[in-house]
Parts: C-alpha cells; structure tokens; sequence
C-alpha cells in the first residue's frame, strides 16, 4: 500500500470510529508503529487529525468568524435551545458564555423569562436587551472579535465576585478521554472559572463536535451535569453515560 494511499485509509477510519490507536492501526495495515507514528505526525503537521498519547483524534470544526457561524446549522441549533430551555430556572443566577448556540438559546428565552443572566458575549447582551425582566451583567475584558467575547484578566477578575446556579458552556471540542478544549488557553481559563463559580453546568455540542480536541484543555467531560446533542451513536450515549454525565438527544 502507497504511502498516500495508506494515510488516505487512516483518515477513513478516524472519521468512522473518530479516534485511532496506533498499535491497532499497526495491525491493521500491516506495518510498523513506526511508520504509522510518521503517518499521523505528517497529517497532523496537514491540519487533517490531531495527535494524541497513542493515536489521534479528528480535527473539530474549523474556526471561523462569528456571524458566519450563525448562519450554519441554524434548525439544528433552535432545536438543542428549545431542549436546553427546560433547565433554566427562573430568578435563578446564570451564567452563559459566546457562542452560536448560546445565542440561539437567548432568543429562544420566553419574553417574560426573570433571571439574572451573566455574560462575556456582546452578542448575547444586546439580545438580552429585549427582555424587560432579565437583569444582565455583562464581563468586561479585552474584545476577542473572532468569537466575539470578553477575555483576560478584568474577565476573570469580574467572575470571581459572582456565584451562579448555572453555567451553559459553548462547546468548541469534545472527547471523552482528552476532555472539553477549546483553540485559545485565555478562553480555557475562563471557562474553568466559569465551571468553578457555577453549581451545575450544561453544555449544548453538535456531534461533529464530539471526538474531537483543541490546544487548550478547559477540563474533563466530568465537569458538565447535562450534556445537549443531536442524534448521537450507540457507543458515544455509552461512554459518555459511564461518566454519570446525561446525554440528551
């Protein structure tokens, strides 16, 4: 088998089982770890998988500008908002960091809906304006524009004076051994403060998302209580269940 040929099947197969073992795919094409280690750090350097201990894992979607990602997958997410909708409480603290989904989720609220709502999104506090009962506090901190949200130190300066019953984190990247990572570590270090200030988190992840990592690790997929996806396989629902995490789909 062709080199190209060879690191073409490797592709195949991470797609279909989104993580690859190299001592497996060893075997299974009949040539050394050796030569598979030079085959995964030859696509990883191409952007096309990421390296981890032992194998690889696929690489998540690409990062692109804010309002071009509202436009994608739009019915997709109204559908994980409306599912999401049902844990926020009302006169409850919550904390909502940027994200499409999360934006879709804001104007999916009931215009009545009473919280205090907290967040590093521009976006998603001039949403909130429309809605007479939300108290919104709004994180201040250096402008990241590609994701359109607050970061830094004021950010994270700004969360520690808080407490929250709830935390919907934007998912970016999943996997159930690398854990919840996102491209930037000043994003990963805010939303482990966000985690830490909150009683229950829950995060909403197309599952294009799941098996898949970035740079910066945020933490273990333990840290959500409730995890919000479209119709994922047999054996994600059963990792992930085994880590006393409830999948919705």
């Amino acid at each position: 088998m062709l080199k190209e040929e060879r690191q073409q099947t490797i592709l195949d197969i991470l797609n279909e089982e989104q993580k690859v073992i190299a001592s497996d795919l060893s075997h299974r094409l009949s040539v050394s770890e050796d030569t598979i280690r030079r085959d995964l750090k030859e696509l990883d350097s191409q952007g096309r998988l990421k390296r981890v201990h032992s194998g690889a894992l696929r690489v998540g979607p690409p990062i692109t500008d804010f309002n071009f990602r509202t436009t994608v997958d739009s019915e997709l997410k109204s559908k994980l908002a409306k599912k999401a909708i049902s844990f926020l409480k009302e006169e409850s603290v919550i904390i909502i960091d940027g994200s499409t989904t999360n934006l879709v989720l804001v104007q999916s609220l009931p215009t009545d809906f009473r919280a205090t709502i907290i967040t590093n999104s521009p976006p998603i506090s001039i949403e909130l304006a429309n809605y007479q009962n939300i108290e919104v506090i709004n994180l201040g901190g250096n402008f990241y524009k590609n994701s359109m949200i607050n970061l830094g130190v004021e950010t994270y300066k700004s969360l520690k004076k808080f407490r929250a019953d709830l935390y919907i984190m934007g998912i970016y990247n999943i996997d159930i051994d690398s854990g919840i990572s996102v491209p930037t570590i000043q994003e990963a270090e805010i939303k482990q403060e966000m985690v830490h200030r909150s009683t229950e988190v829950l995060g909403m992840a197309t599952k294009d998302k799941f098996g898949t990592v970035s740079n910066a690790i945020v933490g273990p997929v333990e840290d959500l209580n409730f995890l919000i996806s479209d119709q994922v396989s047999q054996t994600i629902r059963k990792s992930y269940s085994k880590k006393q995490l409830l999948l919705i789909d």
